[in-house]
């Protein structure tokens, strides 16, 4: 997303590699839950967005009361498992470590992340429309003073206007965001001429984040060192035919 868009700003990146590690983006292989989610996002965000920005615990007392469940997931095996169990059937199957996660120094009674609400509107919009693009803002004009255009940027369309090399890397146990979805980026890179990998491994979601496996750690490095010297502004690539476009900013 954002090698495109400052492209298409004609503004330099600066990106050298990208190394996307089960990239969201294309959501169309989800699971019921998702569908659920995704239908009630949509159909309640006008109310929604009027009463919360985000999802999030508010108060140190509800976050600590959380930090405390969350110990005694580990301290009680039992319930732990209990809990991961049900997680895991949530998000279709997905063996991640859900109740690890939640013991994380970043989940505490003073601070707790949260989640935008128009980041889940945006997944939503997404997953609806089939397509990886930018935010509706829910009418032509309004999409007009963003992109300069009645509908929102397409990104997959402009692949061909990544000018690095993207190391893609799925998991095969990933039930979030799924195999076939990472290998439809593939797809659409390789057609448009991107220099694009493509890799397995058996991991779920949260395994490429928080499990530090040596296996992961040596591609990513291996990757890395693939790096080159950066092209000089007349070596960039430039699609024949390619009209000028801007995103505008509020």
């Amino acid at each position: 997303m954002y090698i495109i868009t400052r492209r298409i700003e004609e503004k330099p990146h600066r990106l050298s590699r990208l190394i996307l590690l089960s990239p969201a983006g294309f959501h169309g292989d989800s699971n019921l839950v998702f569908t659920v989610l995704e239908n009630l996002f949509l159909l309640l965000s006008p109310i929604l967005s009027l009463l919360i920005p985000a999802f999030y615990i508010p108060t140190r007392f509800f976050r600590m009361l959380l930090n405390k469940l969350a110990r005694d997931f580990h301290n009680y095996p039992a319930v732990g498992g209990l809990v991961q169990t049900l997680m895991s059937y949530v998000v279709g199957g997905d063996s991640s470590n859900w109740v690890g996660v939640l013991g994380l120094p970043h989940y505490n009674m003073n601070d707790m992340p949260g989640v935008s609400l128009q980041l889940a509107l945006h997944l939503a919009q997404i997953k609806r429309s089939g397509k990886f693009r930018m935010y509706d803002y829910g009418s032509p004009s309004a999409n007009i003073e963003v992109y300069g255009t009645p509908e929102p940027l397409d990104l997959g369309e402009h692949y061909g206007l990544i000018d690095v090399p993207v190391d893609l890397v799925a998991g095969k146990k990933d039930k979030v965001i799924r195999s076939s979805m990472v290998r439809k980026h593939y797809r659409l890179m390789k057609e448009s001429g991107v220099d694009v990998s493509y890799r397995e491994f058996k991991y779920a979601h949260l395994d490429f984040t928080f499990s530090h496996r040596e296996e992961l750690l040596a591609y990513v490095m291996s990757q890395l060192l693939l790096v080159g010297p950066r092209k000089k502004k007349s070596d960039e690539k430039h699609l024949p035919g390619q009209k000028s476009m801007k995103v505008k900013r509020k």
